[in-house]
């Protein structure tokens, strides 16, 4: 691996053999999101999930992004910021289901599709890119009661049969607090049909530490690595389609219906960090 200086900043570790450039980065410096690149994930297939929440980041002035659980109304809720969004997650995706409904024995029967089309407005992304080296310098939290992860993920995963033309969902890192770290793809979408590749867990110590984690994505496949070193990789099946940048946390058991009701002091002051957030395109 070898190392890519930013003025003032944290340095890279990137892939041997090869010449990068800088395309992105978030380096969160001041004491403002940067909104401009970043929104806040919301939605959950296509309802508001309550367990997610725009309150739970600030930037340190230290030029670093702290995710901290927060209790709204009532809830214990964290945050998920994104670059994208993906149109499962969109509100009313489908328009007035309601006024579709009432209508639809007469539609149906000259529209098959009336269920699906048209889709309402997807908003653009603030930052999308294909292949390239994916990176984040971050420090995860300590408890087990909530989970960090930093991906990718196409705005249309599971919308087609070929996932190279509608995209995956690459887990640069994921950690359940659980003495293992995750990741790898998935693709095919979310249902029973879902697949999944190169998806490994390897063993982690909760030190205190900030670690590197990358990807590189090209058009032979993925290489995931951690601390600079290659942790796992596959070949199949590479996406064709620009993704965006996802650094989230989550709070264990809402989607089981299973809420956290009671917490502690030191859950509550319990961390993410996050460094940078950097995108490299392999110069040719």
């Amino acid at each position: 691996m070898q190392k890519f200086e930013v003025k003032d900043h944290e340095y890279s570790i990137l892939p041997d053999g090869k010449k990068w450039e800088l395309v992105f980065s978030d380096e969160f410096d001041g004491t403002v999101l940067n909104e401009n690149v970043w929104n806040y994930r919301l939605n959950f297939w296509g309802d508001r999930f309550l367990a997610y929440t725009d309150k739970g980041v600030t930037l340190d002035g230290n030029s670093n992004a702290v995710f901290k659980p927060v209790i709204v109304d009532g809830m214990l809720c964290s945050s998920q910021l994104q670059t994208g969004g993906n149109s499962f997650d969109d509100l009313d995706l489908f328009g007035n289901v309601k006024n579709r409904l009432e209508t639809l024995k007469t539609e149906s029967s000259t529209n098959p599709q009336y269920y699906i089309w048209p889709l309402k407005k997807h908003n653009k992304p603030k930052f999308a890119h294909r292949f390239g080296y994916y990176e984040a310098r971050i420090k995860f939290q300590k408890l087990p009661f909530w989970w960090s992860a930093f991906w990718i993920q196409s705005p249309s995963i599971g919308a087609g049969g070929n996932p190279e033309y509608v995209g995956v969902e690459s887990d640069i890192i994921e950690n359940f607090v659980n003495g293992n770290l995750t990741c790898g793809n998935i693709y095919d979408g979310y249902s029973e049909n879902s697949k999944t590749a190169g998806r490994v867990k390897f063993p982690y110590v909760e030190d205190g530490e900030f670690h590197r984690v990358g990807l590189e994505w090209n058009k032979d496949g993925y290489v995931f690595y951690y601390d600079g070193k290659e942790v796992s990789r596959t070949n199949e099946p590479v996406s064709q389609v620009e993704q965006f940048i996802l650094l989230t946390t989550e709070i264990q058991g809402y989607r089981k219906g299973e809420p956290k009701t009671t917490w502690t002091e030191e859950e509550l002051n319990d961390t993410f960090v996050c460094d940078y957030v950097r995108v490299f395109d392999e110069i040719e």
